[in-house]
Order: structure tokens, then C-alpha cells, then sequence
């Protein structure tokens, strides 16, 4: 689990495809003072699984699924990634609940100054905006972020300078493809909503009539 709270931008050294698959090396210093392999290390909000590490690397595996559902696929060596350790269980949850489990991509349509923080509008799939909601939380390339507004072919989010700096979005532009993972607790909810409707008798119509 992670919070959505990047700790560090890391710099992808190397990255060496084996067919549909890859392994990447990457760059990092706050993340590696306490690394072992098997950890799980967030890259551009995708969680990854630490097979190797040396004093100024780590190394990943990425399997096809990976590699064919997310932006990982437009990295090159030198790219920047926003990077975030699993949440300790003694820290304090400063983002929203985030898996490192990608929904799907997105992409920047524009951006936009708004006094000292920055407007960015990403297109996204339907599938993927039906769990966007305004004031609602999503994940971009592993940020946390508040949504500040959404359309039927976009959404927007607002950001402040301190985000900015300590993240990769101040070097995104229109165009760019981002990796965007949707606030959990709308999925389940929906999941359990059709799967009492057919074994309980509750529908949307029983608990909008009820006040739900």
C-alpha cells in the first residue's frame, strides 16, 4: 500500500526489454537507505517488486501486463520517475489510499497557470472517468491529487507549486501519456452493489429510496 506521496524523483539508468517484458534500473538516493529485496517501490505510481539494488540503483522486473497497460512503455534511459516506498506503518497517511495498481493511461490535454499553481487536464477513457468524481482523490503517476473537475471526456486537477517541484508533473506537457489508478473504495463499492443486487434485494432504486 502507498499514500500517493512521492518521496523522491529517480532517474530510469537503464532499461532492457526481454520480448514483451523488461528490466529496469533505476536511480534513486532517499529510497535506497532502507531498501531490501522483495520491497515494494512505487514507480510512476506502478508498484514494483525490488530484485536487486546497488548503493545508487535498484532493479525491477516488469512483466507484459504491466509493461502493456500502463506509460511505462514510452520510458527512455534518463527519464525521470516519481518514486514512493510502501507506506510504514508508523508514518502518517498523507495521501489516499493507493495500491500502485493501474487502472489505465490518460493524457495531458492542457495546462493551464492559475496564480501560483498549475491547471492539468487529462482525457481518459470512460471506464475510467465513471470513478472520478470532483473533490475526489486520484492517483497520477503515483501523486495523490485532488480531482477539481471533471467532464464526460476529462478531468482536472490543480496543482500547487511544493508538488510540483517534488514530482515529474512540472516537466509534463499536452501530449504526454500519464498513469492514472482510481481511488479504491468506488471499485469495491460497485462490485458489492451488483453482487447484492442479485442475492439480497438491494438495488440502487431500494437505497435511493431510503436515502443512500
Amino acid at each position: 500500500m502507498f499514500t500517493g506521496i512521492i518521496e523522491e524523483i529517480g532517474t530510469l539508468r537503464s532499461i532492457r526489454r526481454a520480448g514483451p517484458s523488461a528490466v529496469l534500473t533505476i536511480e534513486a538516493k532517499k529510497i535506497l537507505k532502507d531498501i531490501h529485496p522483495g520491497d515494494s517501490i512505487a514507480v510512476n505510481g506502478i508498484c514494483l517488486t525490488v530484485v536487486s539494488f546497488t548503493s545508487d540503483t535498484f532493479t525491477a522486473d516488469v512483466m507484459h501486463e504491466t509493461m502493456d497497460r500502463t506509460a511505462l512503455k514510452h520510458l527512455q534511459n534518463k527519464s525521470p520517475v516519481n518514486l514512493e516506498r510502501a507506506m510504514a506503518s508508523d508514518g502518517r497517511f498523507g495521501g489516499h489510499i493507493v495500491s500502485g495498481h493501474i487502472d489505465g493511461t490518460g493524457i495531458i490535454t492542457s495546462t493551464k497557470k492559475d496564480s501560483n499553481a498549475v491547471w492539468y487536464t487529462i482525457s481518459a477513457d470512460k471506464q475510467l472517468l465513471r470513478y472520478i468524481i470532483e473533490k475526489g482523490s486520484i492517483a497520477i503517476d503515483g501523486i495523490s491529487l485532488t480531482v477539481a473537475a471533471v467532464t464526460d471526456r476529462d478531468f482536472s486537477v490543480s496543482v500547487i507549486p511544493h508538488t510540483a517541484k517534488e514530482t515529474t508533473l512540472s516537466l509534463k506537457h499536452p501530449g504526454d501519456t500519464v498513469n492514472l489508478e482510481n481511488d479504491c473504495i468506488g471499485k469495491y463499492i460497485e462490485k458489492l452493489m451488483n453482487i447484492s443486487s442479485h442475492s439480497s434485494g438491494i438495488t440502487k432504486d431500494f437505497l435511493a429510496r431510503f436515502g443512500y
